[in-house]
């Protein structure tokens, strides 16, 4: 599955990444406080700050962090007012790429984002440049180890997703949006907390990257995914395990 095996290539690229703590915790604050502002401040009762809660945990965030977090945007006269803005643009080697942030300034993220693309071989485009490019849908992620590949699919199939994939790395269910939260906490009761549970843009078509390529798009997202106001970034490329090996050593 060509999203699939995208996702594990950033995976491994990101690990090399995990010293970057602070940043990854402004990031989920900050979703934390919006998905609290925007909806209940009330984990039970409000989906998408479930997945922020649950992403923060999985980073080893402090309990008494996130309330932190969420009383703060539950609380009147807060200064912090975040939106959600969408960017698009094409990188190195014609790779489609998609930035989701959450900023309180559009102009200075804009500026940023589209400086970034012009100092590595990219362009930014116009809202819906490259979005047909990928499909939007719901993935929840498991371990290998929490079921094997029958049990898994079985479970997933009935819960209401639309497709599973498993391998050595584990399991990836996918599901439209629309009935995304509840496969994923059905999926919970059963096999308990996913690895991630999130939305994301997958690609309906690749760009496969040889060594010098796929070099220069991983500097370009690299640097995208360090602004603190971007909070995801997707791509439709592919790096052969061979070529991926060796940027890795």
């Amino acid at each position: 599955m060509a999203g699939h095996s995208q996702f594990k290539n950033i995976m491994h690229r990101k690990g090399a990444q995990d010293a970057k703590r602070a940043r990854i915790f402004a990031k989920i604050i900050r979703e934390i406080t919006v998905s609290a502002r925007e909806g209940l401040p009330e984990v039970a009762a409000n989906p998408r700050l479930r997945a922020a809660v649950a992403a923060g945990l999985k980073q080893n965030m402090t309990r008494e962090t996130i309330d932190r977090a969420i009383k703060k945007a539950a609380g009147a006269g807060t200064s912090e007012h975040y939106e959600a803005v969408r960017y698009e643009g094409h990188g190195p080697a014609g790779v489609a790429v998609i930035i989701e942030a959450l900023t309180d300034n559009r102009n200075r993220t804009a500026s940023v984002i589209r400086a970034a693309f012009n100092k590595h071989g990219g362009a930014l485009g116009e809202s819906n440049s490259v979005s047909f490019m990928f499909n939007r849908v719901g993935v929840v992620r498991y371990a290998a180890m929490v079921a094997d590949a029958d049990t898994m699919l079985e479970a997933a199939i009935e819960a209401g997703a639309d497709d599973v994939a498993s391998d050595d790395d584990g399991h990836e269910v996918l599901v439209g949006i629309e009935g995304f939260f509840a496969v994923r906490d059905t999926l919970e009761q059963r096999f308990g907390q996913p690895a991630t549970a999130r939305v994301e843009w997958r690609p309906n078509m690749t760009v496969t990257l040889d060594e010098d390529k796929a070099a220069s798009v991983m500097k370009l997202l690299d640097v995208l995914e360090d602004d603190d106001d971007v909070q995801n970034v997707f791509a439709n490329f592919e790096i052969p395990d061979d070529v991926l090996q060796k940027l890795s050593d």
